[in-house]
């Protein structure tokens, strides 16, 4: 029931009435309130490079990210209760710059702080991605591991036309793994990942291995070796595993 207004003189002589306050919960009120609490889950998110998740001046989509992106998801599905605390997400690489797009297409996807990340960039997706980890981490978000997979984005004629940062990333991650493709017989991909600029990395990465493979098969990098039988979609199981196995 709301109180009455308190009435007051005014200099004038006249009268009028205070307006009233209107208490939401009543101080005596023993009703236990539920807070809802983000759930602490593992976020991974696949960055493809141009021409994957969309066209690129006529040119794909070809997807390549996403089959690195169903190893993983087919190896967290296989275990129930750990698939409750996993979500993967699809991402281009022009998602990744900006602070609205970055907001919208990450941010706005990781529940809490308190959710491990983890980041698999291919192509100019390993570009953005380094980028990526380093803005996430200075946020506050915890970046477990970041994947880079023959990261492209040093040639100028891409710079021109492609959303990627102009200066090579300095990443934050616990653990940082990069892969180069360099494949004996070069195909279609290797030029146009040679055109754009390879991205080759002397220090920084916890790991950095060079491949014979072509640079279009993020799959295969993403499952070949990079330290001892361990693969990067090994250890980021392992690192999930860990977390929230059972």
């Amino acid at each position: 029931m709301a109180a009455e207004a308190e009435q007051v003189v005014l200099p004038s002589g006249k009268t009028a009435s205070l307006a009233t306050t209107h208490t939401l919960t009543a101080a005596n009120d023993p009703t236990v309130k539920s807070v809802p609490v983000a759930e602490k889950k593992a976020i991974v998110f696949f960055i493809g490079g141009a021409a994957d998740q969309e066209k690129y001046y006529f040119q794909g989509a070809f997807h390549n990210i996403d089959d690195a992106r169903n190893i993983l998801d087919k190896r967290i599905s296989a275990m129930k209760p750990l698939s409750k605390k996993y979500t993967s997400w699809p991402k281009s690489y022009n998602d990744a710059r900006g602070s609205g797009d970055i907001q919208t297409n990450f941010i706005a996807n990781i529940p809490s702080k308190s959710c491990p990340v983890y980041i698999v960039g291919h192509s100019l997706g390993g570009w953005n991605g380094a980028h990526l980890s380093r803005i996430l981490s200075e946020a506050g978000y915890t970046v477990k591991f970041l994947v880079t997979l023959d990261p492209v984005g040093e040639g100028f004629w891409v710079w021109m036309g492609s959303d990627i940062y102009k200066s090579e990333a300095s990443p934050i991650a616990e653990t940082w793994i990069n892969i180069r493709a360099n494949s004996s017989k070069p195909d279609a991909s290797d030029g146009v990942a040679e055109f754009g600029g390879r991205w080759i990395i002397t220090d920084g990465p916890t790991m950095n291995k060079t491949m014979d493979i072509h640079h279009a098969s993020a799959g295969w990098m993403f499952i070949e070796p990079v330290q001892g039988t361990k693969s990067a979609c090994d250890l980021i199981f392992d690192s999930i595993n860990g977390i929230f196995g059972q």
